[in-house]
Parts: C-alpha cells; sequence; structure tokens
C-alpha cells in the first residue's frame, strides 16, 4: 500500500478508531461467541455464526487499519507550498464554463468531507488541481465530460 498523508487530527482518528476495535471491540465480540457457544449445538445455532462472522469483519477492519495507520503520514501546515495547489492546501477555483467559484481544501480520501469544503487529493478533482499554480487551468475528467477549472488563489485555512 502507498503511503497517505493525513492532518494530526484525521490520523488520530484513526489511531483511536483501531485502539477502539482492538480493545473494547474485540472483547465484546468475544462475549457474543461465548454467550452463544453456551447455548448449545454450534451446528445449528446462527447467534454463534453471526457472531464469528462479526468477528472476521472485525479482524478484516484492524487489519486494513493497521496497515493505513502504518504507512500514514502526517502533513504540517508548515511543510506545505503555497506557491502550487498541494496536500492541506486550501484552493479556490473557478469553473471556466460556469463561472460558479468554490473553495476547497485537499486531504486524504478518510478526511474528505464535501460538505465541509473537504475533497481527497486522489479524487479527480483533487488530482487535477494537484501541482497546479495561481492561473494555471486544471482540466478534470468527469463522467459528465472534460471540466476546466481555473486556479484563483491557494492558501492554508
Amino acid at each position: 500500500m502507498a503511503v497517505s498523508y493525513y492532518t494530526e487530527e484525521g490520523l488520530q482518528k484513526l489511531k483511536d478508531e483501531l485502539l477502539e476495535l482492538q480493545t473494547k471491540e474485540r472483547a465484546r465480540i468475544s462475549k457474543e461467541i461465548a454467550d452463544a457457544r453456551d447455548k448449545g449445538d454450534l451446528s445449528e445455532n446462527a447467534e454463534y455464526d453471526a457472531a464469528k462472522d462479526a468477528q472476521g469483519l472485525l479482524e478484516m477492519r484492524i487489519s486494513q487499519l493497521e496497515v493505513i495507520v502504518g504507512n500514514a503520514r502526517v502533513m504540517k501546515e508548515e511543510n506545505v507550498d503555497l506557491s502550487k495547489v498541494s496536500i492541506l492546501s486550501t484552493v479556490k477555483i473557478k469553473n471556466k464554463k460556469t463561472g460558479r467559484e468554490v473553495k476547497y481544501t485537499l486531504v486524504s480520501e478518510k478526511e474528505a468531507d464535501l460538505k465541509a469544503g473537504k475533497i481527497s487529493y486522489e479524487s479527480p478533482i483533487g488530482k487535477g488541481l494537484l501541482n497546479k499554480k495561481v492561473g494555471e487551468i486544471a482540466q478534470v475528467k468527469a463522467p459528465a465530460g472534460l471540466l476546466e477549472f481555473e486556479i484563483l488563489d491557494i492558501t492554508l485555512e
């Protein structure tokens, strides 16, 4: 898996989730399995089967988070180069076709929240904006066709 970049808060959320799953959720699932096992014949015990399935999903999520956290790097604002669009920068863009202006902050996939104006640097728009400078045009392939955005401003917000 490739290195992913996160804000300090975003990486901490992942670490918190991982710890929660490794401790409380593992204990809860183990108890469910034990309770179901105590109810008798395991071959016809739907509760036992469901608890074992939940355990498998939990362990899969823990493994995924361990890989993500292991490959995560924190981006610090003081390291952001504002001469071009990069991870953690906030970019003000103008849709060349509609004239509509919007601001987006480029973040990791896990931190993306369109309502909060945060888009993934791995998304089509994020990829199209990366490394562009003020005044340049970013071309983004979208299902609706080719979109063009003019870079108006790059800041830290």
